[in-house]
């Protein structure tokens, strides 16, 4: 089946700040910390009050980003069915493409959560300086847990290449003691 060429919206996602391993403990296995909860609610708030809904959703099997993806949805972020991917764990940039390439063309919208340092990889050679200018400082500084990178591109998520995205928004939650 042919399908036109359109408008897509990437976002990739790090996992929120996860607990500390402990003795012996898979690191699969690490849930997220207090901090790690509320920086998944105020990014999925974020997403909200950005309008960026997602139509398809991709999700490392690690026990801290599944409990993201679950924050998200907590915070209003609309959530489409969680696939579970087991390349984006411990997944470089190649595969975090990989991944990307099998979204359903009719996604207009694909969320991936995942780990460093592919998603950070990843977003770096997608965009490769191209797009808004302060996302790419805020990017520059680092991509911590919880931050999300908004990609922008047109065609189909197949031919999705490094060099080929724009980066449109670039996100950390700000976490303010009380």
């Amino acid at each position: 089946m042919t399908t036109s060429a359109e408008d897509r919206t990437l976002v990739l996602l790090r996992h929120a700040s996860a607990e500390s391993a402990g003795a012996g403990q898979d690191d699969r296995e690490r849930s997220l910390s207090e901090a790690g909860r509320t920086e998944a609610q105020a990014i999925g708030h974020w997403l909200v009050e950005q309008g960026i809904g997602c139509d398809e959703v991709m999700c490392s099997p690690a026990q801290r980003t599944r409990e993201t993806m679950a924050e998200l949805a907590e915070a209003g972020c609309p959530e489409a069915e969680v696939r579970i991917e087991h390349r984006l764990y411990n997944a470089g940039a190649e595969d975090v493409l990989a991944v990307v390439h099998e979204a359903s063309e009719d996604a207009s919208v694909l969320l991936v959560v995942g780990h460093a340092p592919g998603l950070p990889a990843a977003t770096s050679l997608l965009a490769d300086g191209e797009g808004s200018a302060p996302a790419h400082e805020l990017l520059a500084e680092g991509f911590p847990p919880g931050a999300a990178a908004v990609l922008r591109f047109s065609g189909h998520w197949s031919d999705l290449a490094f060099d080929s995205a724009m980066l449109d928004r670039f996100h950390v939650p700000v976490l303010t003691s009380s």
